[in-house]
């Protein structure tokens, strides 16, 4: 499942020399302004703006659909924070409502459990 999540998250970055990182239940941050440990900065954002509080804009979401790639990208109040939906997660009917409530559930479980999958280096490669 991981190697599947960090697949899609590099077919969705459209920008190929973003730095990200990904978190277990399927956030990714995307470091525009990487510093010296992506992990650790990742970490620190996710910490400050994963978790998810009703009534805040916290708990406000977008879903958007990922062009041609299955499943949906839910985002949420801090623009480099995004959380992947999958068809399967998912009835295929389900509304934006339903998905992006699941996006941002996710989100803040990542936010809870701080548990990186993967991290994805972009600025070895420049």
């Amino acid at each position: 499942m991981s190697s599947d999540l960090v697949e899609t998250w590099r077919h969705i970055i459209i920008e190929a020399n973003k730095s990200w990182v990904l978190f277990k239940n399927g956030t990714c941050v995307i470091l525009p302004k990487p510093d010296e440990n992506l992990e650790k900065q990742a970490v620190e954002l996710m910490k400050e703006w994963g978790p998810v509080y009703v009534g805040t804009p916290a708990g406000d979401f977008d879903v958007i659909k990922p062009g041609d790639y299955p499943g949906w990208v839910v985002t949420c109040h801090h623009p480099d924070i995004l959380t992947y939906v999958a068809p399967g997660e998912v009835e295929e009917s389900a509304s934006d409502v339903v998905i992006g409530l699941l996006g941002r559930s996710k989100r803040h479980q990542d936010a809870q459990e701080l548990e990186v999958l993967h991290v994805e280096d972009k600025r070895k490669t420049l």
